[in-house]
């Protein structure tokens, strides 16, 4: 049987209510003892945790979950609140990891230097359906629907994906907007009888995979290409990571090396989409509009040695 983890904490508005929310869905039991300062529940094959800690310091919950239950966990789903400067309201999904950062740094926010999550396989799908409910909710356009760049800990084994409500408390305790994230995981793992959506192991004849490089936090050029049907998106790589030494200050000499951790960034990305996408074609996305040209030259040149194909919007629809 296929396991998901969906991960809660009570410490946060954003995350606590959608999985409440989600628990007030028929056919929930309680589930296995875990551990003392946490409760589980379930469901068909989906378990839901709730702990009181941080969402980004729980590390290896799914690793844990299963040397104490014995169940194989397939995939891990976080509930949580999202913060902006623009404090927009924003429904969002994203992967994780922080593969940018060296050996030696100090996360922000959880995870481990040069570490990227396996991303969940089911967030395109998930993304188009997400903008389907909060529309017949009337939550469009007051709030937006988005991805979200790779970003952010826990540590995890298993494809993992974050569902988060942004950007202020006064959104972050909306119940209308944790409905929809309940309704999303509900129908999402197809409980209560229908068929879950994104099962890449069900659908994965459409082989193609986007793997985002460059842009903002929000990815809109990476998006333009998800809002399409049956795309499949893995890791968002956005400009802040993939560091980049700038070599203006190298003029007239040729083959500079170019310093910063671009290189580990992409290779991190690009194999753990790899990992989460068996049989996948893992195809880079550039947002060519964010980089300089030395930049864009470095990366397509990488891209190119390790053999990463690079494609146009339009090499993405599954034919």
């Amino acid at each position: 049987m296929v396991t998901t983890l969906v991960i809660a904490t009570t410490s946060d508005p954003a995350s606590i209510n959608p999985a409440n929310a989600l628990l007030a869905m028929p056919s929930w039991q309680p589930g296995p003892h875990f551990q003392d300062d946490m409760k589980s529940f379930v469901n068909e094959g989906v378990r839901v945790l709730l702990h009181g800690k941080s969402i980004v310091v729980e590390d290896d919950l799914d690793k844990r979950w299963e040397e104490i239950t014995g169940e194989v966990v397939d995939e891990v789903i976080f509930f949580s609140k999202h913060t902006a400067v623009s404090n927009k309201p924003a429904l969002t999904v994203h992967p994780i990891g922080v593969p940018h950062l060296r050996e030696g740094d100090v996360p922000p926010q959880g995870g481990k230097p040069g570490w990227a999550a396996l991303p969940n396989p089911r967030m395109g799908p998930w993304l188009r359906h997400l903008r389907k409910l909060a529309q017949s909710r009337n939550l469009v356009p007051e709030f937006e629907i988005t991805l979200e760049a790779t970003h952010h800990g826990p540590l995890t084994n298993k494809p993992t994906m974050f569902l988060e409500i942004g950007s202020t408390e006064d959104y972050w305790k909306r119940e209308d907007a944790a409905q929809v994230m309940a309704q999303l995981v509900w129908e999402g793992l197809g409980l209560g009888g229908g068929t879950d959506l994104g099962n890449w192991s069900r659908e994965n004849d459409k082989k193609k995979v986007l793997l985002g490089i460059g842009g903002g936090h929000y990815a809109p050029r990476h998006m333009d290409v998800v809002l399409k049907d049956d795309v499949w998106v893995g890791h968002l790589l956005s400009g802040y990571a993939l560091p980049m030494e700038d070599i203006s200050q190298s003029k007239g000499q040729t083959n500079v090396e170019i310093g910063g951790t671009w290189r580990e960034s992409i290779k991190a990305a690009y194999e753990a989409t790899k990992s989460a996408f068996p049989g996948g074609e893992i195809i880079a996305h550039l947002d060519h509009k964010s980089f300089k040209g030395w930049q864009k030259n470095a990366i397509t040149g990488f891209l190119a040695e390790q053999n990463i194909k690079i494609g146009k919007p339009n090499n993405f629809i599954q034919y």
